[in-house]
């Protein structure tokens, strides 16, 4: 169903919420026609749809499927969408020094890969460690193929497909000459353009449930704004929520990230980034986006301290 919010010198924001990728997608454009707008809106979950296909490990066909069979055997030629995620996320992983993986172990026992220890009989399956490194995946521009180098490995791209999907969406819909809109896949924003009253998009205006956040107010016009949560379990001392941590030597609970949003041109680069925030820390995290272009981040912690990269205002 197609919902529409005020109307302003004859523009008017179109959304439609839909169920894509596992999660909940809201599309929203900014126009004058509803049917147009309509229309525009079947073209971007169309290509959400196709790029859920295309990263699909369970598609006997896929590329993906065909890299994971071949692992440990041999290389295998991607297309070139297939090939440049790939090695961006490579990319992603060597800047965040392996926080950030594509590669997972499925956790099958390696008989027939297993190695004789020196001056023994008993053989050694490769460990889970030397399977998910991201520095196992070889990766030739010049023949574009991808090769994990040990049996067992696999790639998967669950922390980023949302983001890359709707970077696609958005390019598509730009293509088709709509020049304003949202994609909200789960809570991650994607902007473009202005709202109808020629107000920039805020994270508030492009996601009204994000209204009672300290950062409802911060222009995220023209950017990608996605948000990890540390998923911990919580424990309640003193009315007061601390990650279940504990010191080595007190044993008192010790304060930890409670949610990492990252800001950024694409979708892709800024849900990629979200979680490994968490695993790097607050201080080293802010040290490492305030080295970047183009980049920023507000981390809070379970204190509700927050701590912003260079650059934001909230």
């Amino acid at each position: 169903m197609l919902a529409v919010k005020t109307l302003t010198n004859n523009l008017a924001t179109y959304r439609r919420s839909v169920r894509l990728m596992g999660d909940k997608f809201e599309i929203s454009v900014v126009g004058n026609d509803p049917l147009l707008a309509d229309e525009q809106i079947d073209i971007a979950i169309n290509e959400i749809n196709r790029v859920e296909k295309l990263l699909s490990a369970f598609s006997e066909d896929s590329y993906i499927n065909q890299i994971n069979r071949n692992a440990g055997i041999a290389p295998v030629k991607a297309n070139t969408e297939i090939f440049r995620l790939i090695d961006r996320a490579l990319q992603i992983s060597e800047l965040t020094h392996g926080a950030f993986d594509i590669t997972y172990f499925t956790g099958t026992a390696y008989t027939d890969d297993a190695v004789l220890a020196e001056n023994a009989d008993v053989k050694i399956a490769p460990s889970p460690v030397m399977l998910t490194n991201y520095k196992n995946v070889v990766v030739d521009a010049a023949k574009q193929t991808v090769f994990l180098k040990e049996k067992g490995m696999r790639i998967g791209f669950g922390a980023n497909s949302k983001g890359y999907a709707a970077d696609r969406a958005k390019y598509i819909l730009q293509m088709n000459g709509v020049s304003s809109g949202v994609i909200n896949a789960g809570g991650d924003l994607l902007t473009w353009g202005t709202q109808p009253n020629q107000k920039p998009w805020t994270v508030g205006t492009a996601d009204p449930e994000q209204r009672k956040q300290p950062f409802a107010h911060l222009d995220i016009s023209n950017m990608a704004f996605a948000t990890s949560i540390n998923a911990e379990k919580y424990a309640s001392i003193s009315n007061k929520k601390f990650v279940s941590v504990m010191t080595a030597k007190k044993g008192f609970p010790v304060s930890e990230i409670t949610s990492v949003s990252i800001i950024s041109p694409t979708a892709e680069l800024s849900d990629a980034m979200a979680s490994p925030l968490i695993n790097i820390g607050v201080n080293a995290g802010l040290y490492m986006i305030n080295q970047l272009n183009q980049i920023a981040c507000i981390i809070i912690d379970d204190q509700n301290r927050i701590y912003t990269s260079k650059d934001v205002s909230i």
